[in-house]
């Protein structure tokens, strides 16, 4: 039986952590690409010295060259430069969309029938562009955003409640950072509604440190968190690789979904939803119902991200 094979493009230092969460997970063959051919050999080959201490059985290999990740199940895209100083966010998305649609076009020729999942910036005009440039249909390119943010908020409950992260289940959607979507009345502890164990201020300041939980992070060591995202792209992985059928909050494809873009055909859009992740990727969006003020946040968060995406179609008319 021939094992999965995941391909990670840009070693930095969240593509090194996303192979180190495969890798510990066994998930699979994994395969490092970044234009510094040097980096991605002796990081794979780095990670790949410690197999025989931490017990894991998979081949890692490192390089430039995309013939490398033919075959492969998962592509995920972590290429990309960060917002810096006096850069505008239109800079940022030309920057990257280069970036991206270039990544994308090159898992289109070597690893067509592949599952791509992006975690570049800006996360919803960034999946937008690897859809349009891979050629992939929607269901096979998804963004890792909403484990992330979901992970953020857990933490921040299990700190202020005193008790294990393993036990809260929670829920956010809409568009990625200060754009997200709380929903503190999906969130329990072991069962139990959030609402009987925190106030309402405990609650919404665990909310607002989730929204900024990247900024927090920059602030604290200059560059962006690197651990805890690569953690939710792998989460998505594993769903995918087993066919779990877990349900995750992912940037995916909405068209009538959430009223994101009723009856327009091929106009919809990537927005933080709930998904069941198998082995065909996204295999479905798992709709809740809103009250009115959580519709009009999400209603507020999806037009969010279609600014963004105007802004990709503005300056690059072919991804339109």
């Amino acid at each position: 039986m021939r094992r999965a094979k995941i391909s990670i493009i840009g070693a930095g230092n969240t593509g090194a952590a996303c192979a180190v969460w495969a890798a510990s997970k066994e998930l699979g063959d994994i395969v490092l690409l970044d234009i510094a051919e040097g980096v991605a050999k002796g990081k794979a080959l780095d990670l790949y010295e410690a197999a025989p201490i931490e017990g894991f059985d998979c081949r890692i290999e490192g390089g430039s060259d995309y013939a490398l990740i033919a075959d492969s199940d998962i592509v995920i895209i972590t290429a990309g430069i960060p917002r810096k100083p006096g850069m505008s966010r239109d800079d940022l998305i030309q920057t990257n969309v280069k970036i991206v649609r270039e990544v994308s076009q090159n898992v289109a020729k070597y690893a067509p029938n592949s599952i791509l999942i992006v975690l570049s910036n800006p996360l919803d005009a960034m999946v937008y562009t690897a859809w349009k440039s891979s050629g992939f249909p929607a269901s096979r390119v998804l963004g890792q955003a909403g484990c992330l943010d979901v992970a953020r908020f857990r933490a921040f409950l299990s700190l202020k409640l005193g008790c294990s992260v393993e036990d809260i289940q929670a829920l956010l959607l809409g568009g990625h950072g200060d754009d997200m979507v709380p929903l503190p009345r999906f969130t329990s502890v072991h069962g139990i509604p959030i609402d009987q164990l925190l106030s309402e201020a405990d609650i919404n300041e665990c909310v607002q440190r989730a929204k900024v939980g990247g900024g927090e992070i920059v602030q604290l060591m200059g560059t962006s968190a690197y651990y805890a995202p690569a953690a939710g792209v792998i989460q998505m992985a594993e769903a995918i690789i087993k066919d779990k059928k877990r349900i995750l909050p992912c940037a995916a494809y909405c068209e009538d979904a959430f009223g994101v873009a009723p009856g327009q055909t091929g106009k919809g859009f990537f927005v933080g939803v709930p998904c069941i992740l198998g082995k065909g990727g996204m295999e479905k969006v798992v709709e809740v119902k809103f009250n009115d003020a959580e519709a009009a946040l999400f209603a507020e968060s999806a037009q969010h991200v279609k600014d963004l995406v105007a802004v990709v179609q503005k300056l690059f008319p072919e991804l339109g």
